[in-house]
């Protein structure tokens, strides 16, 4: 199915006044003919041509569609598809032509969708919240062509360590062909939101959430440090060209994709967390160590070079011990002051 841009002028307005004024002709005829009591063929006739506007003569008015910036109206004939009205005016079109948009009444949780009309609040399976209309005008019939924004309930999903973790993401969508959307999928915004979840469980499990020795997420066979925390633009970048492969049928463009949400599972939070804690401590253990020896260092050299005490091996050994758990200890030093002598 390929869109078809209808190239109809907007003489909506034409056409209205139009109608209106044969309305009051057709009246004033029907008037003259009552009044001046006219019998004849040509009576007859102007009586029936009155009458006959008078009663049929609003079905023009159907025809007549008005649309706004970044509208379209998908337009069939008996069945047929016929084209796609785009561009913001007063059109007159065919008034048996029949408007169609199955995801009329459905409403994504946290979309810009416009709700026409009240209906009922649904939950599907995905988390999305969906809400069916259950009223409105032809107004409703409408496709929306602006930008709008899909957020998706969290999911909770295995990352490639086995670990799971709770991610949401945010989607930047368009209806990109109106016919493709209508008529190769059933609801194209049910569709979307199945598609972005089956899209993000593919690319979450590739990755693990934080750096991790021997993973490989490029698919080159050679560990990278790939990761869902540390490399979020990519794995943005990954989600977003997935969902536009499974959407190209059904005529919609992902315009962008992005990362709202990133954590542990509640039940492996704690352990995760004193995990980190733990290997913060290590790393903050490792630096205060090669500092300290480094000072000591310093200081041994510095003592040698100025001759301001020599000392054998066993009293360095104890400078040594003694500046070490100095710079290494957690809690103030209590130094004791020898007025002895050092031997």
């Amino acid at each position: 199915m390929t869109e078809t841009i209808l190239q109809t002028k907007k003489n909506g307005m034409f056409v209205l006044l139009l109608v209106l004024l044969g309305y009051i002709i057709a009246a004033a005829a029907l008037v003259a003919n009552i009044m001046a009591d006219v019998h004849g063929v040509l009576g007859g006739a102007v009586m029936v041509v009155t009458i006959t506007y008078l009663c049929l003569g609003w079905i023009l008015l159907c025809g007549l569609k008005v649309l706004k910036p970044q509208e379209a109206l998908v337009l069939t004939l008996f069945g047929n598809y016929i084209g796609t009205l785009k561009g913001e005016g007063f059109y007159w079109v065919n008034p048996f032509c029949t408007a169609v948009n199955p995801a009329a009444g459905t409403r994504l949780g946290q979309s810009n969708d416009v709700q026409i009309g009240t209906g009922v609040s649904l939950k599907g399976e995905n988390g999305a919240q969906v809400q069916i209309n259950a009223g409105g005008d032809g107004s409703g019939k409408r496709i929306s062509l602006k930008r709008m924004t899909l957020n998706n309930a969290r999911q909770k999903i295995n990352d490639c360590l086995g670990n799971p973790v709770e991610i949401g993401i945010a989607v930047i969508w368009r209806v990109k062909d109106t016919a493709k959307a209508v008529f190769n999928v059933d609801n194209y915004k049910e569709y979307l939101s199945l598609q972005c979840d089956s899209a993000l469980r593919n690319v979450v499990r590739i990755y693990p959430y934080d750096v991790a020795p021997g993973i490989d997420t490029t698919g080159d066979g050679k560990p990278d440090d790939g990761s869902l925390r540390g490399s979020s633009e990519v794995v943005a970048q990954r989600i977003r060209a997935e969902i536009q492969e499974k959407v190209e049928d059904a005529g919609l463009e992902i315009v962008d994709a992005r990362i709202t949400y990133l954590a542990y599972a509640p039940e492996i939070a704690a352990v995760m967390l004193q995990r980190q804690q733990a290997s913060a401590i290590i790393d903050a253990r490792k630096m205060i160590v090669d500092g300290a020896v480094g000072m000591v260092e310093m200081a041994l050299e510095r003592l040698s070079e100025n001759n301001v005490v020599e000392l054998d091996d066993e009293r360095k050994a104890a400078m040594v011990s003694n500046l070490l758990v100095v710079l290494c200890g957690n809690h103030d030093a209590q130094p004791v002051v020898n007025s002895g002598s050092l031997y």
